[in-house]
């Protein structure tokens, strides 16, 4: 159940078992393992962090998987632009990518054409 759950979530933010373990520095090894072994919890909880989720969730102690009091986030985060930091991007950051995306769309009008 646990694997299930980790592949199931990770679906959800375009992620494989293998990206999951790249961006946790968990190798790939121990991560197929969690099929039959229980992981360590700190190793489970990186995980768990990196899917925006709780470990009580990846374990099928709850079917639940947001985080309790945690308000839903709305803003740009680094994980947005598939960097490993944690938060969201500061304020005086997003001013620079709203410019530079429109700046983009400005340059390249046809990129908006699907």
């Amino acid at each position: 159940m646990l694997l299930e759950r980790i592949k199931e979530r990770a679906k959800k933010f375009d992620l494989t078992l293998s990206d999951v373990a790249e961006k946790t520095g968990i190798s790939p090894n121990t991560v197929y393992s969690w099929r039959k072994k229980t992981p360590r919890s700190d190793k489970l909880k990186q995980v768990a962090e990196l899917l925006h989720t709780t470990t009580d969730y990846l374990n099928g102690l709850t079917d639940n998987p947001d985080i309790p009091g945690k308000p839903e986030k709305h803003g740009l985060t680094w994980q947005d632009l598939d960097m490993p930091y944690g938060g969201e991007i500061p304020d005086e950051l997003k001013g620079m990518y709203k410019a530079l995306a429109e700046q983009y769309v400005k340059d390249h009008p046809d990129s908006l054409k699907k």
